[in-house]
């Protein structure tokens, strides 16, 4: 088609990033076992975040692997705008978060370790309502991180559940209910009943 592409390639959204790909040479190994055991995880919860993005019928992403940070997520959307994001996301130009962020968000994701030296879900709203840290969610493994400004929930927690889909179910759910909530969305004109 004749069409040029410019390519970025260098890591985003994490503070010092490796080399620009073509010029690194230091990550060259490939170990199969740890990548199919990540892919057959994204699987599963692609599975789980799709039927909670069913739930909703306002405006929601699809389910979306972001490759910055190399996370999966879902974000629902209140249908009102949000205040200017400040950016300052690490090596990302701040229009892009301005962008990302125009409208409220409810956002779950599944990080494979990112940051917390262990692979666990995530939730965040934006802009975060008042009290949106302290709102109890569940299940009892999932904790408000202060430095990240997220709910986390650790993939060992839903791994280990006698029913997984039920723990993360929970955690998607409560972390949604504490944005919606707190911040006054109109959840009986954007859930499905």
């Amino acid at each position: 088609m004749h069409i040029e592409t410019p390519i970025w390639p260098v890591p985003v959204e994490i503070p010092n990033p490796i080399q620009p790909f073509p010029e690194d040479e230091a990550y060259g190994a490939y170990d199969p076992e740890p990548v199919e055991r990540f892919w057959r995880a994204l699987l599963q919860v692609h599975r789980v975040f799709t039927g909670f993005r069913a739930r909703f019928i306002g405006k929601v992403s699809p389910v979306h692997f972001f490759w910055g940070a190399f996370d999966l997520a879902v974000t629902r959307f209140s249908g009102r705008t949000a205040p200017k994001h400040p950016g300052g996301i690490p090596n990302c130009a701040d229009w892009v978060a301005e962008e990302a962020y125009s409208h409220e968000v409810s956002s779950a994701g599944f990080w494979p370790g990112a940051g917390l030296g262990e692979a666990a879900f995530y939730a965040y709203a934006y802009p975060e309502p008042d009290d949106f840290r302290k709102y109890a969610v569940g299940p009892e493994a999932a904790y408000y991180h202060e430095a990240l400004g997220e709910f986390i929930l650790p993939y060992e927690a839903v791994r280990m559940a006698d029913e997984p889909d039920t723990v993360l179910l929970e955690f998607l759910q409560r972390t949604y209910e504490a944005a919606a909530d707190l911040a006054k969305w109109d959840r009986h004109g954007l859930e499905r009943r």
